[in-house]
């Protein structure tokens, strides 16, 4: 089943290898940018469906203080409030759950095409679709100085910085695009603020570590895929820098409201223009100076 989905990768990812003069680490990248733009629509639904889910907090928060002895009634009405809102519970996890194929894909092609061992170099030729790329078989898999099919513990004392980068622009990345929770009103922690405040802290760390332990071709897998995702929602006005560097969010802008008396003038041109959308003769309404006048001449 899942050499369906590492074939085609391990094919595309050799391809590129032999368009960009040899170079497995342009190979990488180009393969990572193209395998990050056609997952964006997931990553935006993904989003849109989180985001519409932390602004309903404060109504679950009620409802569960109000039905915390009924726990059947709870569930039917958070279903209620759900499809009032028109959000799907599961709309954040679903692209989740599509996306966690591909980067395990994408992790095997690389790793095949990395091709470590003699056995993975057999293996590679075996995987490609397109022929004439078995000639490449075995990749240049060095770049300098590191052998990408190591992990940066057993490369040179430089490599150890990559693992650093993916700490760095993993944790980058989760600040800016995991929008705030607010806080609740009752003053009490709020459950799903502790999650994202955990997971914003655990996951660059766990990335980190897997980053020692793998070969120097994922880490720079996970760099690259880390800024692509901040430039993109950087591009798309998602990346709250604001929130990052501290600042406050930025203004909306006001609708403006205009006040004051209107004008005589302006009453009759306005009564003029009603009456004439109606299909009636506009009524002149003269001054009252001219009304006193007449009355005094008769």
């Amino acid at each position: 089943m899942w050499d369906l989905i590492i074939n085609p990768f391990s094919t595309i990812l050799t391809a590129l290898y032999a368009l960009l003069g040899n170079n497995i680490v342009l190979a990488i990248v180009v393969f990572t940018i193209a395998i990050r733009l056609a997952t964006s629509p997931l990553l935006l639904q993904q989003q849109r469906s989180t985001r519409k889910m932390q602004e309903l907090q404060p109504k679950l928060t009620k409802l569960k203080e109000k039905y915390k002895n009924d726990r059947e009634k709870l569930a039917q009405e958070q279903m209620a409030l759900y499809r009032e809102a028109g959000i799907n519970p599961l709309g954040g996890c679903l692209p989740l759950l599509v996306q966690l194929p591909i980067l395990i894909a994408v992790y095997q092609a690389i790793i095949h095409a990395l091709a470590g061992t003699p056995f993975q170099l057999i293996d590679l030729s075996g995987r490609l679709l397109l022929p004439g790329l078995d000639n490449l078989v075995p990749l240049d898999n060095t770049w300098i100085g590191m052998d990408l099919t190591l992990p940066p513990t057993t490369n040179p004392a430089y490599a150890l910085a990559l693992p650093l980068l993916v700490l760095v622009t993993t944790w980058l990345q989760s600040k800016l695009t995991i929008p705030a929770v607010p806080k609740s009103a009752d003053g009490k922690p709020d459950p799903t603020a502790s999650m994202t405040a955990s997971m914003t802290t655990i996951m660059p760390l766990m990335f980190g570590f897997f980053s020692l332990s793998f070969s120097v071709g994922l880490s720079i897998y996970f760099v690259v895929s880390n800024i692509i995702g901040i430039v993109q929602y950087t591009l798309m006005g998602k990346a709250q820098w604001r929130s990052l560097l501290g600042m406050a969010p930025a203004p909306q802008p006001a609708t403006q409201v205009v006040t004051g008396k209107a004008t005589p003038v302006e009453t009759e041109a306005a009564s003029k223009s009603v009456a004439s959308k109606n299909g009636a003769s506009p009524r002149t309404t003269q001054p009252p100076g001219k009304k006193n006048n007449k009355a005094r001449a008769k």
